[in-house]
């Protein structure tokens, strides 16, 4: 029961928190990011935010460090909309799944070109 609690908190979290970096932050630091998922602990005091850096690494560092200096308002935002005895505690992580997903893909259609020239 617990668990499917905290799996319930996760999803509303990952709405939430997308629409806040939507809607609600405004620093000029933040590139493109997306909230790709979130695990809250069983005792529900902590939250894994994974996120979705593009641009170069550059900007993906600033982006990272933009999310971690915005955390106390993402909380209170957080704190406003759930109606919760206590907020989680938030902590930032960067997901690379999609990159290496697009880089898969690449080589993928690099083999598949190859084998298509090759071919007489």
């Amino acid at each position: 029961m617990a668990r499917l609690r905290a799996d319930r908190l996760a999803q509303l979290i990952r709405d939430e928190v997308s629409d806040i970096l939507q809607r609600g932050l405004k620093d000029p630091r933040l590139g493109f990011v997306s909230v790709t998922d979130v695990e809250v602990s069983g005792d529900l005091s902590h939250a894994k935010v994974f996120v979705s850096l593009m641009g170069t690494e550059e900007e993906e560092a600033a982006s990272l460090q933009a999310l971690e200096s915005a955390t106390g308002f993402i909380r209170t935002e957080l704190a406003r909309r759930i109606r919760l005895r206590r907020v989680p505690e938030i902590v930032f992580k960067p997901d690379r799944s999609i990159a290496r997903g697009a880089r898969i893909f690449q080589l993928l259609s690099e083999i598949a070109k190859e084998k298509r020239e090759g071919e007489p």
